[in-house]
């Protein structure tokens, strides 16, 4: 019998064979070359962020500087003050986007999901043809149905007020076909559970299948804040007083108007932008594994 004794090689070393083996150089120059298409992707959100910050020389600078030198917080003092003249405060510039982005996100999150449950689901009569009409609308551009939607909102009565605002937004062929391509692959087993235990089809939607489908609605919630939040044309053309706009309209008022004033007012659009990015960078950021949980459960690739 041989005795043939164990050759015991040291923790650190076992610890740096193991990372030479699994580090490779093609892995090293994957990892390099995404982070510097990530920083490259963030240069303008960086920048956007530093010119809030900066005083009225340096955002004049001819050749333009990156970063901030003297960062100072009055472009946000002026950005209240340049419409503080005005019958309409900026707070409720504010106040109207907030508001109308948050009804208009419930709602179409309602709808949106709702209506994608009954043609996934229940598949009632006509819900195929349905389904068909709501993919045919996604070819057309926005810009196409305006003439007919301004009609409908001015036969309804509705001009200067918030429902202008939010009514046309709500029902989103887009939104709706997310959600029904995520509820394809909700298992019918859970609702017919769900429907010998003796609940009803509101109930089962609202306790059964609204909780599991958090994710694609999580990012309806993203995808319609965005859309909302941003929204430019819709307060314009569906509002006429200034009690009714909304901030994407006070951002062009206060960068609008003469020449002298506007150059006056370059810090307090750069804050102004800056406060209309940062809330849907915010949500985006706390919401993002949902979404792409969503884009690999639904099919959508990103």
């Amino acid at each position: 019998m041989n005795n043939m004794k164990t050759v015991k090689i040291p923790a650190n070393k076992r610890f740096t064979r193991a990372f030479h083996r699994s580090v490779k150089p093609s892995k090293v120059c994957l990892y390099v070359f995404m982070l510097a298409m990530v920083v490259f992707t963030m240069l303008p959100l960086i920048y956007l962020t530093v010119t809030a910050f900066k005083p009225m020389d340096e955002l004049f600078l001819f050749p333009p500087r990156f970063f901030v030198r003297r960062p100072v917080t009055h472009n946000f003092r002026d950005l209240v003050m340049s419409l503080g003249g005005s019958t309409v405060p900026f707070l409720r510039y504010l106040i109207n986007s907030v508001f109308v982005t948050a009804v208009t996100v419930t709602l179409t999150v309602i709808a949106c999901s709702m209506c994608a449950h009954g043609i996934a689901k229940l598949k009632p009569a006509g819900s195929n043809i349905l389904f068909m009409l709501s993919i045919a609308a996604l070819m057309f551009s926005p810009h196409v149905t305006q003439i007919s939607r301004y009609q409908v909102v001015n036969g309804l009565g509705l001009i200067d007020s918030y429902w202008a605002l939010i009514l046309p937004s709500v029902a989103v062929p887009y939104s709706m076909f997310l959600m029904k391509q995520f509820l394809d692959q909700f298992p019918n087993e859970i609702l017919e559970a769900a429907r010998i235990d003796g609940a009803g089809e509101f109930y089962t939607f609202w306790k059964v299948v609204m909780p599991s489908t958090a994710p694609a609605w999580s990012t309806l919630v993203v995808l319609s804040t965005v859309a909302s939040w941003n929204d430019y044309f819709t307060p314009l053309v569906y509002t006429s007083s200034l009690s009714m706009k909304t901030l994407p309209l006070a951002l062009q008022m206060i960068a609008g108007g003469p020449a002298a004033v506007s150059i006056g007012r370059a810090g307090a659009v750069a804050a102004a932008t800056f406060l209309m990015v940062i809330p849907v960078i915010v949500l985006y950021s706390v919401m993002q594994r949902k979404m792409i949980a969503t884009m690999v459960h639904s099919g959508i690739k990103a």
